[in-house]
């Protein structure tokens, strides 16, 4: 009789075990993007506080806390139920190639234009960059099983597009989408946007001017404090660097895209992802996850909540067509209220950098 126990007893503990094991792989399968086969992603840790030097509120892809996907709701491995379940996997490099990145900027040295920072800006500069922030999830984002890097990295792109365009009164539309990376600073770099608000925390330092810099423009000394802080970087003695180094200076623009404007405020990187979850008040303002809100999150009501108007328009479409030569359908962009942001009300009203 003891024996009969026994062996139902060795069965059970087998079929509990074979269930676990199917559970855990379940929560662990590989993810197919681009025909490429890829591990599971590391678990993104969301209620870590960021360490030293680190983007945003979420720490994320640390290694050192196992493998397992962070489901929204599931028990196993969800740190904030929540939170949408979220990771970061894989390297910019693996999908934005030396080719495709050359397309989108075509005109950037071009003899037609007069390009302020001709011979600056180029491929691997970018990638090195990107590097950085990848551990904290640009353009390595996955929610809920859904990989957001392609689409976050041409979003990206397209605001640095924007920022960076020449000018070229005669080019068709087509060539306006191929000119942007033509300055590392704006061309009227006279103000000197000290904000003596800051003079204990990031005094300005005499003689230094905090005009834009970089692939998407940062202003004022405490955003150079911040910035160079984040980064172990001078720069607010020393923001001409960001003009010598075309490492740091799309470094400076990923930091701009990952960190608020203003405490508890999403950044545009958590806006875009959908990392963001709006409030009731965000919905009463039509403020919804996606393209549009990271204009929102950038330019406020120079850009947003007027309607249809040039600048937007001409941001969405470097968008659109920048996920065309990435190959990611149009149709993953999200309806219009999701590009959009004519008619969100905006975060920072009369944010102080131009469009």
């Amino acid at each position: 009789m003891e024996y009969k126990w026994s062996v139902l007893f060795t069965i059970l503990a087998f079929i509990l075990v074979l269930v676990n094991c199917i559970e855990y792989s379940s929560l662990n399968e590989p993810y197919n993007i681009g025909g490429s086969l890829l591990k599971p992603c590391p678990l993104c840790n969301t209620n870590r506080k960021p360490g030293p030097g680190s983007p945003g509120t979420q720490s994320c892809c640390d290694s050192s806390q196992g493998v397992k996907l962070v489901v929204q709701g599931a028990k196993r491995g969800a740190l904030d139920p929540n939170k949408p379940g979220s990771c970061c996997h894989g390297a910019v490099r693996d999908y934005l190639k030396t080719d495709q990145f050359e397309n989108m900027f075509s005109k950037r040295n071009s003899l037609e234009v007069e390009a302020h920072a001709k011979g600056f800006w180029d491929y691997q500069s970018f990638i090195t960059a990107s590097a950085h922030y990848q551990p904290y999830g640009f353009g390595t984002t996955y929610m809920n099983r859904t990989f957001f890097g392609t689409k976050e990295v041409a979003a990206f792109l397209a605001h640095v597009a924007t920022k960076t365009s020449c000018e070229n009164k005669v080019a068709t539309n087509m060539e306006k989408l191929e000119r942007g990376l033509c300055y590392n600073k704006e061309k009227n770099s006279n103000p000197n946007y000290c904000d003596e608000r800051y003079k204990k925390s990031y005094p300005c330092a005499p003689g230094v001017a905090y005009y834009g810099r970089g692939a998407l423009p940062i202003y004022w000394n405490y955003n150079y404090g911040e910035a160079g802080k984040d980064l172990k970087v001078d720069l607010l003695n020393h923001p001409e660097y960001i003009e010598q180094n075309s490492t740091l200076a799309f470094q400076v623009a990923i930091w701009r895209w990952m960190m608020p404007i203003k405490k508890h405020q999403p950044s545009a990187h958590d806006v875009f992802i959908g990392y963001w979850t709006p409030t009731k008040n965000d919905t009463l303002a039509k403020r919804v996850s996606g393209f549009g809100a990271t204009m929102n999150v950038l330019y406020g009501d120079l850009v947003c909540g007027k309607g249809d108007n040039e600048f937007m328009n001409n941001i969405i479409s470097h968008y659109l067509y920048y996920l065309d030569l990435m190959d990611v359908g149009r149709e993953a962009v999200g309806p219009h209220d999701v590009l959009s942001c004519a008619k969100q009300v905006v975060f920072n009203p009369s944010y102080s950098s131009s469009p």
